[in-house]
């Protein structure tokens, strides 16, 4: 039996047991996952999730080290730069780890990445097309992956036509209203999943339930709730949606798969109500890659919510800069632009909010509201 726990981030640790029949589950899908995405081409895998008792990077390392070569370093930049001089670049890598750390990589370790062949797997928390294509700059591809500690690891992924599916819904209005997804004020990350494995519904609330279909499980999951916003859509209802737009799932990709699709809209406490808009981090995090002058400079940023002496509401959009990178200038009518942009209801309540808001500040790294930060834990973006 291993014993791992939930990183905290909400409030109190969980911990989860879990005994040997589950975990040569997990382990069986993380291979034909990674498998499918990769193929019969050897790989040197780098785990750079948090080590110690949390439960995706723990659980990453006994899963993956039978099928490749594995280095479990943790999120330490020294120590994957250092790997990667060592091994060198004969190697396919697979580097895996939470979006925030892996932009953190590619902007501060010294490795001249176009000589490298390095796949990148990140999980833990949504991700925008724009960090997408950040990353990609140094990577030779980008995929997600969906799970939860609470549950299981790798319980969805993207992949090829999950990827080019979400950036056509980005562009089509209309291939959006034909699949009938719910307004979240937010695009969705798409995942594909196996229906025996896990059913996913979603409650009134619009969040998802999660059940884990398998009977060895030592703590059985049944209409779990882990408060992320969703909905599970069949492949004959995408594929009618996207007959409606007249475009075909192998236009997409040669890589689809006749699974349901899960859309994950992000966790139902990452948002921020302002002037009556609903902005989700998500919104922010696209926006802030779509400025360069931003996205070069910022190692993360958090969403502040307080109140003035006179009780109006405010909300500052702090920035961590990344090390030796000075403030950035005239970023903040362009990063309100995209906001406006991306998300309809700060469209319209932009027009009555005071001039003043919302407020940017810029903070070195490690101080103001990034004080104490550990870079084993996920990051917090919402604060009060």
């Amino acid at each position: 039996v291993v014993i791992d726990e939930s990183s905290g981030t909400s409030g109190e640790p969980s911990n989860w047991v879990r005994g040997p029949e589950e975990r040569q589950d997990t382990r069986k899908l993380l291979h034909l996952g990674v498998h499918r995405l990769l193929g019969d081409t050897p790989y040197f895998v780098i785990n750079a999730f948090a080590l110690g008792p949390w439960a995706t990077g723990m659980n990453l390392s006994m899963s993956i080290v039978d099928v490749a070569v594995l280095k479990s370093t943790g999120p330490d930049v020294a120590k994957i730069e250092n790997t990667l001089r060592l091994f060198g670049p004969r190697y396919r890598y697979l580097i895996c780890g939470y979006p925030p750390f892996l932009k953190t990589l590619v902007d501060s370790a010294a490795v001249d990445w176009s000589a490298y062949d390095c796949t990148a797997a990140v999980g833990g928390e949504g991700m925008s097309e724009a960090l997408r294509d950040y990353l990609r700059r140094s990577f030779t591809e980008v995929y997600s992956s969906f799970g939860a500690s609470d549950l299981e690891i790798n319980i969805a992924t993207e992949n090829d036509f999950t990827i080019a599916f979400r950036r056509l819904l980005l562009e089509r209005d209309d291939l959006r209203e034909s699949l009938r997804l719910p307004d979240h004020g937010s695009s969705p990350m798409v995942f594909q999943y196996n229906p025996l494995d896990y059913l996913i519904e979603t409650n009134d609330d619009g969040e998802l339930l999660v059940t884990i279909c398998r009977l060895d499980t030592t703590a059985p999951k049944l209409r779990y709730c882990i408060h992320d916003v969703g909905c599970v859509r069949r492949f004959d209802e995408v594929r009618r949606a996207l007959d409606a737009v007249g475009v075909t799932p192998a236009s997409l990709s040669d890589d689809w798969i006749d699974l349901p699709l899960l859309f994950h809209f992000g966790r139902s406490d990452a948002t921020v109500a302002f002037y009556g808009a609903n902005l989700p981090v998500a919104d922010v995090e696209e926006a802030v890659f779509s400025v360069p002058e931003l996205s070069e400079r910022v190692a993360s940023f958090t969403l502040l919510e307080a109140e003035d002496a006179q009780a109006n509401k405010t909300l500052e959009l702090a920035f961590e800069l990344r090390g030796g990178a000075e403030p950035p200038a005239g970023v903040r009518e362009p990063l309100l632009a995209q906001l406006a942009r991306l998300n309809q209801d700060w469209r319209e309540a932009s027009r009555f909010m005071p001039a003043e808001q919302p407020r940017l500040s810029f903070h070195a790294p490690g101080t103001g509201p990034f004080a104490g930060y550990d870079p084993r834990l996920k990051r917090k973006y919402v604060g009060r």
